[in-house]
Parts: structure tokens; sequence; C-alpha cells
């Protein structure tokens, strides 16, 4: 009968792709681990790994079991989660996973609200891309996402928390009538700058603007708005700014910003977890705060 030991020590191998980084994370000596790993060969009558000069690989039937593993681990934490956490509301150890285009701008105003309501939460933060965050979501590595919604995966479940507009930010020293709204023809008379791609907020600004041509679109490779913002300001294009970010990015006053015709552009800002995690009315209650502490940055920009 296979263990959740051995389980743990081949997920660790098939992630790591490697038996001494493995055995230190598992705090095992490595003959332990590899003993460990061979056994569960034997009772499962295939072969998990190639051992290689180059490293470890692991065969088509360990890539299988090496997804199942992760997942059943997962189910495993979050029955202990359940068990912990009843009848306490938001207590111990919480992943938190962010998007880059919403970290900056929500965790500021966020933290100390956290604190000050539920001071026995130990929270972690992880900030990265939404398809980096997903899979370490799935994979037990993370608890809850804070994103752009939509997720699109049988085993997530989401809540919607705000709608972030999108408002279209362009050089100072641009001449525009007051009162003039922006629409998506208005962003192909200038170069558009972006974010680098892999960001959603990339993604979701091309699909607004339905944009056929890329000639004027431009990336730079940058990975934060507030590069962009610094182009923009600098007179090298514009950009979409999600409401969100507008109090923190617009404070020096060196761009313009136009809310665009209805039906504005916007993005949804949600939580995302797993569907099997025991802690849906906790992240429920976390989803309230971070809404409460958004609410200075959204009504910062209605006098646009």
């Amino acid at each position: 009968m296979i263990s959740l030991k051995q389980l743990r020590y081949f997920d660790s191998v098939a992630r790591l792709k490697h038996f001494g980084r493995a055995a230190e994370q598992c705090a095992v000596t490595q003959p332990a681990l590899s003993m460990q790993i061979q056994e569960l060969e034997r009772e499962l009558g295939v072969q998990l790994i190639e051992r290689s000069r180059s490293g470890v690989l692991l065969t088509e039937a360990g890539r299988e079991i090496a997804r199942r593993a992760s997942r059943v681990l997962s189910e495993t934490r979050d029955i202990v989660d359940f068990a912990r956490r009843q009848g306490n509301l938001l207590s111990g150890p919480l992943h938190l996973g962010v998007i880059p285009s919403i970290a900056p701008y929500v965790l500021p105003a966020l933290l100390p609200l956290v604190r000050d309501k539920f001071p026995d939460l130990d929270l972690h933060l992880r900030e990265t891309q939404t398809d980096t965050l997903v899979d370490e979501l799935l994979d037990g590595a993370l608890d809850l996402l804070l994103l752009a919604l939509p997720v699109e995966d049988p085993e997530i479940e989401t809540l919607k928390l705000f709608n972030d507009r999108f408002l279209l930010a362009m050089p100072k020293s641009r001449r525009i009538t007051n009162r003039i709204r922006a629409t998506p023809d208005l962003l192909e008379q200038d170069r558009l700058l972006l974010l680098e791609e892999g960001h959603c907020l990339r993604d979701q600004a091309l699909s607004f603007c339905n944009l056929r041509r890329v000639d004027n679109i431009d990336t730079f490779g940058a990975s934060n708005l507030s590069t962009i913002v610094q182009m923009v300001a600098n007179g090298l294009g514009m950009t979409l700014l999600p409401e969100l970010s507008i109090k923190l990015e617009c404070r020096h006053d060196d761009i313009r910003l136009m809310r665009f015709t209805d039906p504005q552009p916007r993005r949804v800002v949600g939580l995302a977890w797993r569907k099997s995690s025991p802690r849906k009315s906790h992240f429920a209650e976390l989803g309230k705060l971070i809404t409460e502490a958004t609410s200075g940055q959204m009504l910062a920009s209605e006098a646009v």
C-alpha cells in the first residue's frame, strides 16, 4: 500500500528535479528518500523516474502520477486545514497570491486592516503572473488568489469583489477638449504602451481595443505599470490604466487621464481558491476587507 510519505517524497523530486534538494526539503537523508521512491515504484509496478547524467527525468507514467500525487497532497492539506480552522476565523497560515497589476495598489491599505482585524492570521504573500499563481494554487502551494477574473478551471471557485474600470492615460502636453471621452479608435492614433506578454492586463487591453494590427503596440519589456506611466509622461505614447492604480501612479500629475465612452472597459477583480478548500467563508470575509481597503482608490478617480 502506498503512503502519503512516499507521495510527498516523489512530489518533491518531481518538482525540484533533484534528489539532494528534494531530500533537504523533506528533511530526510537522500538514501532514505530514494528508498521510499523505489518502494513506491515497486508498489505501483511502474518506473517513475529516469536517472541520467543530466539529472532527474520523469517517465510518461511518472508525469501523470506526479500530477495526481500533487492533487492528493493538496486535498490532504485541505483536510488538515479544515480540522484546524473549525471555529477560528482567519487564523494560522494563509498563502495568498496576487498579480503584479493589483498587489502594489491593494496591499498597502489591506495589510494594516488584516493585522488589526485578524491578529492571529499568519499571512504569506506571493506576487507573480496569473498562470503561475493558478498552477501553484492547484498544487497546494497557495491557498487563495487575488487577481482578475475569470479563472477557467473546474477545480477552482471564484468570488467577484469589484469592477476596475480602465482609463486612457496620455502625456500632459497633449491637448484635448474638456469633458470629451475616449474611444477605442483613439488608441490607434499614437503608440500604445503595454506590459510585456504574460500579464493579463496586457491581454485585457488588447481585447478591449480589438486591435488587429500591432505596429503601434510597444511593450519595451516593461513588467510594471510605474515604468509604463513614466514612459507616457515623457511623451513616448499612451496606455490604459486600471482605476485601482490611479491614486498611486498619477500622484505627480504629469499625465492626462480620460474616461472612455460607455460601456467603459473594465476588469473584474476577485478571489479564487480550490473548490476542495474548507475555508470559503474565511475567504469571503477577507474579500470584504479587500473591498473596504480599495474603496478609497476607486473614489479618488471619480473626478476624472
